[in-house]
């Protein structure tokens, strides 16, 4: 009983360590691949959309794995879909 009692004591500051973890680093990182996948998932053609790169565009085209963004008029480009930053929201239309 002792020995259990005193390996108790010692572990509970890696224990501590490890929820500590889970609760600051894994849990947030998973909730952003999470949300960064619904983003990518719900692309849809006409939107506004800003890539990695900072280049501003309008899809006209898209698949599972590449994404045809028009960027001026007779200018389209073709990017990976991870490539893909953000969605421009009409909010952020009308601000520009």
């Amino acid at each position: 009983m002792e020995d259990i009692l005193q390996v108790l004591q010692t572990s509970w500051p890696i224990l501590l360590m490890v929820v500590i973890f889970y609760f600051l680093l894994w849990r947030p990182q998973k909730k952003q691949q999470k949300e960064r996948a619904n983003l990518l998932g719900s692309l849809k053609k006409g939107q506004k959309i800003v890539t990695i790169g900072g280049i501003y565009g309008e899809i006209v085209e898209l698949d599972d794995e590449k994404v045809k963004v028009q960027v001026s008029e007779k200018v389209e480009l073709t990017f990976a879909r991870s490539a893909i930053a953000n969605v421009l929201s009409k909010k952020n239309k009308e601000e520009k």
